[in-house]
């Protein structure tokens, strides 16, 4: 595995491997587990050359703090990248990525313009801006994005039509820990008190399956919330059940033939995020 820190080495190696055959890219901001892996590990699977972005994008940060203390595991990482197979690891300093301010706005539509678009304002914009450019540096003929962010998929997909991008996104099933908790690179800033209370998320996602099977979207969501708020240092910040295409929220079932729960959770000053597929009504 090379680890490559410029934007010039990064296309003159791909241009390069782009000669032999396929290229698959999994951005990610560090931190790895085995979420991640599993991304790779399909990457690996279905392309020729396989490379990993490995950067903690300062303009999709709304909240200092948050970027202040994302967790920064760069040595760990390599090594995690290196037994798993990885072509090329691209691990860029800020300066690198942006060596002037970003002023691009993207014209995202309103599936950026709820849960985390509305809660994070200029989250998603920053998302367009840094997967933009990796896209730009790569030019791979697929890009790897886990399904945990359900909603940031719908975004990318949204700025590769924008932006004319020629490769496919394959979005991949959540990765869970034993115990049911979506796997997150946030999961470490937990407390042992909070990590053991987390996986209620999951569990309260999962309970309303059989619940909204004869409730409506509006008690189905109520559920949710309580299930999760009853126990202690745990807080909903949404739950929304919308259309998995066009990510609005819907108040009937009958209104989409694929609904899915999004939810956001703050575990003591941790933001966890979750969600879950509702089955199509006959």
């Amino acid at each position: 595995m090379e680890i490559i820190r410029t934007v010039a080495e990064l296309k003159a190696k791909l241009n390069a491997a782009r000669e032999n055959g396929s290229i698959g890219l999994v951005p990610t901001m560090g931190a790895l587990h085995a979420g991640h892996l599993s991304l790779i590990e399909r990457a690996r699977r279905e392309n020729d050359t396989v490379v990993v972005s490995v950067f903690v994008n300062p303009t999709q940060f709304n909240n200092p703090n948050d970027l202040a203390t994302y967790p920064r595991t760069e040595e760990a990482d390599t090594a995690m990248l290196c037994e798993a197979g990885v072509d090329y690891a691209f691990i860029p300093s800020v300066e690198e990525i942006y060596p002037e301010p970003d002023t691009r706005q993207f014209a995202l539509g309103s599936v950026a313009e709820v849960m985390e678009g509305a809660m994070r304002p200029g989250h998603f914009n920053g998302v367009a801006q840094i997967v933009s450019k990796l896209f730009d540096f790569t030019r791979p003929t697929r890009a790897y994005f886990g399904e945990k962010d359900f909603q940031q998929i719908a975004v990318i997909r949204k700025m590769v039509e924008l932006e004319g991008f020629d490769l496919e996104i394959v979005d991949c099933p959540i990765k869970r820990e034993a115990d049911g908790l979506a796997m997150s690179s946030r999961n470490v800033r937990l407390t042992p008190e909070q990590r053991a209370i987390a996986p209620a998320i999951h569990k309260a996602l999962e309970g309303s399956l059989s619940w909204a099977a004869d409730h409506s979207v509006e008690e189905t969501k109520r559920y949710v919330i309580d299930e999760i708020n009853s126990f202690p240092q745990m807080e909903v910040e949404y739950y929304e059940i919308v259309d998995a295409l066009t990510m609005q929220p819907v108040s009937d079932w009958a209104e989409t033939d694929s609904a899915v729960g999004c939810v956001t959770v703050f575990c003591g000053d941790v933001r966890l995020i979750d969600n879950i597929k509702y089955p199509k009504r006959k």
